[in-house]
This record gives structure tokens, C-alpha cells and sequence, in this order.
């Protein structure tokens, strides 16, 4: 068989070389000449999966290492019994992460703590389940918000989004939907951004058009809201340079790219291959020792600065810093150059691991349930 991969998903090659002959390509290389000849084809969200690229191919099987869909027409993939997957919850703990590194930065860039702060979630899937623990393990008040899970398991803790609108923090994590009664598109529009408490942070880690990024933009001008901390862009990759001057954290969607959540998503579109092709299940992450990386950190005091002393634990796993002033170097380049620098961010990201792959030495007892809570050991 003959596998086209996106050369940028992390040990896609060695998983799939059991398949036959991986051509792994750039991002932009995927074209419908590219995969004329495939059976198999493993993309990322760059790649949009439609007609053009895959008509009169001989791709039968399509994998998307992401957890999002929208990029796919999935429609036209069951019209040619072309099958798909995708893996969902793969980078669920990674995007849970990176809202904690944001919460975290923030308390310490303005000088706030997070206990008894509020915070309202938005979606309460694969991330939103996990950003609903780490969230309450630092000490914050949460709400609920998920209109389909309400419905479908009658959970009074599920409230309406009108209810976190008081919240000191908002969290979105959701599928970009564009009909039906629960259409996300522009969900946080001009009217719902505004019926937001005065003082609130919005972050958006989903998709990019859940939020209305210009009515974003007017609102943040009238410091009617604290911030917004935004991984995902309307537009991607010409996102707003104008926006992304006004919010506290701006990064390029890397939100979900641990590197194990990256190696989980190669994992599981394997498996889903070797079902349908009926192969052996072989290749395991564990017995390609390319991210068996572990770290530890000591935390020798903790006086009265408990919440610090958590941050400075995170950001030596994941300093979001770097990503926010990674992306505003955008704003001093040519605008021709945004388009590529953009994607190259994404393509070329660090090696970055998630919480569990450091021990903490040395914790005061004050910190451990915390930091457990949060994923460390």
C-alpha cells in the first residue's frame, strides 16, 4: 500500500510503515496529485479534506490526527465509502493544560489569586471534563454550561450559559457547528460578549470563529472585559493582528500539541487502521523511546506564596510566555509573511510534554494535593 502522512505528526511514519510505503510531506505538499496513488492518507487541521484534493484517488481510508472534524467533508468521504477518523480526546489534557498555565499567568501578571475566582465552562466533553477538575483543584468555583449533555442526561449541574455570565472566567470548549439548535458559530458574539460581567477574561482554546473576533475587539477597547487569552483565530492563518495586540495571551492553536497528545492521536488512527485493514495491532508509542523524557523539578519553600510556587511548577513544564511573544512577532513582520510564519509555528513546535512526564521533589504538604490534582507526580 502506499500511506501519505503530513511529515509533521510526530512518529506518524513509523506507526504506518507497517502498512506499506509512507511518503511523509510537507503540509502544503498534500495535494491531489500527491494522493492520487494513496490508500492511505493521515492529515492534520491544515489540510482540508475535500472533493478536489481526494476525487479519482485511491484513498481509502483518511485519518485526521486532530479532535476537530470541521475541516473534513465528511459527507462527500461516506459518498465514496472512504472511511475516516479522527481522535477525539487525544490532545484533551494538553488544551486542559494550557488553560491552567493561562489562569496561572494571569494571576501572577495581574496579581490576583485564583482561589474563589469563578470560572464558567463552556462544553463539557473530553477537555471540558478535564478543565472542570484542574480547575476546581486550584481552588476556583465552577460552572457548567453543555445544552446537548443536559438534555441527553438530564444533569442539573449543566447549567444555561445565561448562568456564567456573572463568572470571573469563561472557558470555551466546543465544536465549531454552523446549524441546528446548538450552532456554535459566533456563539460569543457582539450581544453575548457583552452581557458578560464587567472584568471578565474570556479564553478560547475550541475554534476560532466561536467567537466573533471583531466584536471581541470593540468590547476589549472598552475594557468592558479584563482580557482574553485566544489560542484559535477567525481566519487562520491571517488571524487579526489588531486583536492580537489587544488580548493578554495570544498563541498560534498549539493549545492541544503535547507531544503525548500528538503520539495518543497517531495511536489511535493506527488502530482504527488495523481494524479495517485488517492488520495486526504492532506499533506501540511505548517501544519508540522518542519522547521518553522525564524531568523533575525541587520545591524547597512556600512561606505564603502557595499559588506562585504552582505557577513556577508549570511554566517549568510550560512556559505559555514563550508561545504568546513567539506569535506577536507576527505584528513586526511584512503581511505577505504572516500566511507561512503562522503555519511554521504550528509545523515547528517545541517538543513540549505534559504534566505527568515531571515529578515534583521536595513538595510542601500544602502543594501536593494541588500539583497531583493537576497532573504532576
Amino acid at each position: 500500500m502506499r500511506i501519505v502522512v503530513d511529515k509533521y505528526i510526530p512518529s506518524v511514519v513509523q506507526a504506518f510503515q507497517q502498512f506499506g510505503e509512507v511518503c511523509a510531506l510537507e503540509t502544503a505538499e498534500i495535494t491531489t496529485e500527491a494522493v492520487h496513488n494513496a490508500e492511505i492518507l493521515i492529515i492534520r487541521s491544515e489540510t482540508k479534506v475535500t472533493k478536489e484534493l481526494l476525487e479519482g484517488s485511491a484513498v481509502r481510508f483518511v485519518g485526521s490526527a486532530t479532535i476537530g472534524t470541521d475541516h473534513v467533508d465528511i459527507e462527500y468521504l461516506k459518498s465514496k465509502s472512504i472511511e475516516f477518523a479522527s481522535a477525539p480526546g487525544s490532545n484533551a489534557n494538553s488544551v486542559a493544560e494550557y488553560v491552567v498555565a493561562a489562569l496561572l499567568h494571569l494571576s501572577q501578571k495581574k496579581s490576583f489569586s485564583l482561589q474563589g475566582k469563578s470560572i464558567g465552562v463552556v462544553g463539557i466533553g473530553n477537555i471540558g471534563s478535564i478543565v472542570v477538575r484542574y480547575a476546581s483543584a486550584l481552588g476556583m468555583t465552577v460552572l457548567q454550561n453543555d445544552p446537548p449533555l443536559a438534555r441527553e442526561t438530564g444533569n442539573t449541574n449543566l447549567l444555561p450559559l445565561d448562568s456564567l455570565m456573572e463568572c470571573d472566567f469563561i472557558t470555551l470548549h466546543v465544536p465549531l457547528t454552523k446549524t441546528g439548535e446548538d450552532t456554535t458559530l459566533h456563539l460569543f458574539s457582539q450581544e453575548r460578549i457583552s452581557k458578560m460581567k464587567k472584568g471578565t477574561v474570556l479564553i478560547n482554546t475550541s475554534r476560532g470563529p466561536v467567537v466573533d473576533g471583531n466584536a471581541l475587539k470593540r468590547i476589549l477597547d472598552t475594557k468592558h472585559l479584563d482580557g482574553a487569552v485566544l489560542d484559535v483565530w477567525e481566519n487562520e492563518p491571517l488571524i487579526d493582528i489588531g486583536l492580537l495586540q489587544k488580548v493578554d495571551i495570544g498563541t498560534p492553536h498549539i493549545a492541544g500539541y503535547s507531544f503525548d497528545g500528538k503520539v495518543t492521536a497517531v495511536k489511535m488512527l493506527y488502530d482504527d487502521a488495523c481494524r479495517l485493514f485488517k492488520q495486526p495491532i504492532i506499533w506501540s508509542p511505548e517501544l519508540n523511546g522518542t519522547g521518553s523524557i522525564q524531568k523533575s523539578i525541587i520545591v524547597e519553600s512556600i512561606g505564603h506564596e502557595s499559588e506562585k510556587n504552582i505557577y513556577d511548577v508549570v511554566r517549568y513544564c510550560y512556559d505559555i510566555e514563550t508561545d504568546d511573544v513567539e506569535l506577536r512577532t507576527m505584528a513586526s513582520l511584512p503581511e505577505d509573511e504572516h500566511r507561512s510564519y503562522f503555519r511554521r509555528l504550528r509545523s515547528e513546535y517545541r517538543l513540549r510534554r505534559e504534566f505527568f512526564n515531571t515529578s515534583v521533589v521536595g513538595s510542601p504538604d500544602a502543594l501536593v494535593d494541588t500539583l497531583c490534582n493537576i497532573g504532576f507526580k
